[in-house]
């Protein structure tokens, strides 16, 4: 379709973002997926990100490269171990040190200068704040706060468009995440949401995300297919 509206779609690899993903596409996007190489710890995601990227058969894949070791201040980028064990209550409750530093603002960044170069005012990213509020840049207010000014920084916004960031699991579960895109067909087991996979890009099962991850996949009655080390 030559009228096909074009949507840039964050694509990390994981449950998420392939939700996202598999959402723009039934709405009738033209999806062009961005992911990005970080210096994060888990970057065996890329390999994720480009199975679900071919498996969805998007319009266009890259993968940005940038180094956010150079700052660090995350158990992402930096010599900090990553948090295991931890209970769901107390997930959510403050700043987790998984967090990376402006991450997402640099992210929707560079989503917004590859939505300008191919004429797109939609832009998609699967963060959350209802599973895992600890996030600042997860936030309704946040996410509202950059689609303002990305109307005003960018040519493609300042001349009558209405540039959008679309967030469509900011409010929903983990479990309504894993429902919604197993309805859409969204194959999990090419996904990985861990902060510490081996390099085989099996999945810890205790940090974090894979803990939210897990009791989603629980609570909405199925079996996560993902590889785990310890099943």
């Amino acid at each position: 379709m030559t009228d096909q509206r074009k949507a840039v779609i964050l694509l990390s690899g994981g449950l998420d973002s392939a939700t996202v993903l598999a959402i723009a596409r039934d709405e009738g996007y033209d999806c062009h997926a961005l992911s990005f190489s970080y210096g994060q710890r888990h970057a065996v995601e890329l390999q994720n990100a480009a199975r679900v990227a071919q498996a969805m058969d998007v319009a266009d894949h890259r993968v940005a490269h940038i180094d956010l070791r150079l700052f660090g201040g995350s158990a992402l980028t930096d010599d900090i171990a990553v948090p295991k064990g931890n209970s769901i209550e107390d997930m959510g409750k403050e700043i987790p040190v998984t967090y990376v530093p402006a991450r997402n603002t640099i992210f929707l960044s560079y989503a917004l200068a590859f939505a300008e170069v191919i004429g797109s005012t939609d832009i998609f990213i699967g963060v959350n704040a209802l599973d895992y509020s600890g996030y600042p840049d997860c936030r309704p207010d946040y996410i509202k706060a950059f689609e303002h000014m990305g109307k005003l920084a960018t040519r493609i916004g300042t001349t009558g468009n209405e540039l959008r960031i679309h967030s469509p699991l900011i409010f929903m579960t983990k479990a309504e995440i894993v429902q919604r895109g197993t309805r859409l067909g969204v194959d999990y087991g090419l996904t990985l949401s861990c902060y510490d996979p081996d390099e085989e890009g099996r999945a810890c099962g205790q940090c974090d995300a894979c803990l939210l991850r897990l009791k989603g996949f629980e609570d909405a009655g199925l079996k996560d297919p993902a590889p785990y080390r310890h099943p």
